[in-house]
């Protein structure tokens, strides 16, 4: 058995330099998915990542066996394509996607006429799609699951010969992912949008038309980099991030809010996003209902500040690419720290903060055992900037950040990090 791959890194004492963000995955998936249902060109600027080239595959090659990896959004995406575009296909994936739920997704397609059965445990994939025109109409689904299903079903509605009728029950989870879907459907000239009263959201039929799209950088990758300044002793950092603008699609956008107490400003100019450093408060709370994939960046840069900090809206987290409340406090032990949690909130109390923070001032050894990252991207991304508590820091299994980063180790050295292979 061979040993896993390790990298440690040293971050610079000066933080300062621009960065090219990739662009971003959430918008690709969907802009991918719905010019495929156009017909039309690709749209461009696609993020160059693990999650879009498996999408990009699935819909270029359309093999008999589509096997999108590690890639969530392709295999809930690409499950709603494939069900309404002719063809008989099997989706699967990586062992993880195999345990992670589409049922409910399945459930809402077959009621709107699709052809899909499983292939193995009820529930999960894989799936065998018989795709065929929908007729559609009207469906429910439970709005606190994952938008990713919502989307999924939305993007496909202008399909149908009837449309649909989208009906949310309960809170709704992850709702600027809804309205970004919605966003990228009316520049492909659908019509649809949410009824007055707001909990179901209804789709006209009539298709969509070919359109010119270029994807926007990716807010998500920024949060990385603002943890960096956050994290930095350098009282004059300053990251520019090419290309965000402060009116975006992605919910992610607001990270550039949360970290404002956390002690970075962000100013917008032409070239982009600028971080520099400002005073940090001493406890936070933040409810991630809307914006989950930030919730590992912002609990490692507390933990690392000692803020103390609750933070609920997590309940998604669990059927992520590990589950991720359970990886965080484990790797965030290893450095010392310990998060109460639960299955939707995390929360480090003033007085556990005030130890962390005396500990984290005394630190002078590295961290003994290497973070684990469990093929979650946001895992090592989020751990990553941790060096500047502990140098020389330890992660396992660096190449996860090829899901939705590819560059993202190339870029810490061209700030002036050091990263050297074990």
């Amino acid at each position: 058995m061979t040993s896993p791959s390790l990298i440690h890194i040293n971050l610079p004492a000066r933080l300062q330099g621009t960065i090219s963000l990739p662009t971003s995955k959430s918008i690709s998936a969907r802009a991918l998915t719905i010019s495929a249902l156009t017909g039309g060109t690709q749209p461009q600027g696609l993020s160059d990542c693990d999650d879009t080239h498996a999408l990009q595959a699935a819909i270029a090659h359309r093999p008999a066996i589509i096997d999108i990896g590690a890639a969530g959004t392709a295999m809930r995406f690409g499950t709603a394509l494939f069900a309404c575009t002719p063809g008989e296909h099997v989706l699967t994936g990586s062992p993880r996607m195999l345990e992670r739920p589409i049922g409910l997704l399945v459930d809402a397609l077959r009621s709107l006429g699709a052809d899909i059965t499983y292939e193995g445990t009820e529930g999960f994939p894989p799936l065998r799609v018989k795709g065929h025109p929908l007729k559609g109409g009207h469906t429910t689904i439970p709005a606190s699951v994952s938008s990713q299903y919502i989307s999924a079903l939305l993007m496909i509605a202008p399909t149908m010969t009837e449309g649909l009728t989208l009906t949310l029950e309960g809170e709704i989870a992850s709702r600027p992912y809804i309205d970004m879907t919605l966003a990228i459907m009316k520049a492909y000239g659908a019509q649809a949008d949410w009824t007055a009263e707001g909990q179901a959201i209804r789709v006209a039929a009539g298709g969509y038309r070919p359109t010119e799209w270029t994807v926007e950088p990716d807010w998500s990758a920024a949060s990385y980099w603002y943890e960096m300044v956050a994290l930095s002793d350098d009282s004059e950092a300053c990251i520019c991030l090419k290309g965000l603008r402060a009116k975006s699609l992605q919910g992610d956008s607001c990270i550039s809010q949360i970290f404002i107490p956390l002690g970075v400003k962000t100013t917008f100019t032409d070239e982009g996003a600028v971080l520099t450093k400002t005073a940090a408060v001493e406890s936070l709370d933040f409810d991630f209902t809307h914006c989950p994939d930030l919730a590992q960046t912002v609990v490692a840069t507390c933990a690392m500040m000692g803020v103390a900090f609750h933070f609920n809206g997590l309940k998604s987290l669990k059927i992520k690419e590990t589950d991720r409340i359970v990886a965080l406090q484990t790797e965030l032990r290893k450095l010392g720290v310990e998060v109460a949690a639960d299955n939707e909130s995390m929360t480090l109390t003033p007085a556990t903060a005030a130890l962390v923070k005396a500990k984290l001032r005394a630190q002078t050894a590295q961290a003994s055992t290497p973070i684990a990252t469990y093929a979650d991207h946001r895992m090592a991304m989020a751990f990553a900037p941790c060096a500047y508590r502990f140098p020389g820091l330890a992660i396992a299994h660096p190449e996860v950040v090829s899901k939705s980063y590819p560059a993202f180790w190339a870029d810490l050295e061209r700030v002036g990090a050091t990263i050297e292979k074990a």
